[in-house]
């Protein structure tokens, strides 16, 4: 089956797609002032659209609404990202663990398979942070959400794709300030090797370490983003 056309899409879906996105990837600044006239204009809808599509951005946690002052991209901060690693830990650990349990053969394919699409965006990557790349992005949100596809909680499921997508934009601005580069080839091998080999235990404790990790990156990179403004102010 084809990929749907988001042209295709309601236009309120079309600017929440194209709004979350933009967020994701950082175009906007975190607390940045988000004024339903310009982007209107930078994107072609009328402002129904887009106030619908920030109204709905503001309940998935992508947007603040300012009672009677519009709204604004939610600030990146370091209890932000321990609340969201908090609830990955939660839901992700617990996804893997049934998965592990009721994954048949076609699960371990999917695995394998999107590990190796996952490896093969690494190696062709150049210099710099691999969270910026489209594609390697792209392929790791596939190789852990096939990890997790067994599992027998559709909700847990549903809950998994939206906090991947906020830790995306987490992970995203850390990549930025980053100053030590994250093996992640290596951390993704050790994870598959040991899902396929149904040592729960193992893949688990490797899962929340690779969860953290993202966590202390961005911890980092909110550290320093605020040294950098002391040294403005200073």
């Amino acid at each position: 089956m084809a990929p749907a056309n988001p042209t295709n899409f309601p236009l309120t879906e079309q600017a929440y797609r194209a709004l979350r996105k933009a967020i994701v990837q950082c175009e906007f600044a975190p607390d940045e002032r988000l004024r339903v006239e310009e982007i209107s204009t930078r994107y072609g809808f009328s402002s129904s659209p887009v106030r619908e599509a920030l109204a709905r951005l503001a309940e998935q946690g992508f947007v603040r609404s300012i009672e009677n002052r519009g709204f604004r991209v939610a600030p990146i901060t370091i209890e932000g990202i321990a609340d969201l690693t908090q609830v990955r830990l939660l839901i992700e650990t617990e996804a893997l663990r049934q998965a592990i349990d009721k994954g048949d053969d076609q699960w371990e394919e999917r695995i394998v398979a999107a590990a190796h699409s996952l490896r093969l965006a690494e190696q062709r990557l150049e210099e710099g942070p691999v969270a910026l790349d489209e594609t390697w992005s792209a392929r790791h949100r596939a190789f852990h959400l096939a990890i997790y596809s067994a599992c027998n909680s559709p909700l847990m499921l549903i809950l998994i794709v939206q906090v991947s997508v906020n830790s995306e934009r987490f992970r995203r601005y850390s990549a930025r300030y980053r100053k030590v580069t994250r093996h992640k080839n290596e951390e993704h091998k050790l994870l598959t090797d040991a899902v396929l080999s149904r040592d729960k235990r193992t893949a688990v404790a490797l899962l929340r370490k690779h969860i953290m990790g993202t966590e202390r990156s961005v911890t980092e990179s909110v550290n320093v983003m605020r040294a950098n403004a002391d040294k403005k102010t200073a």
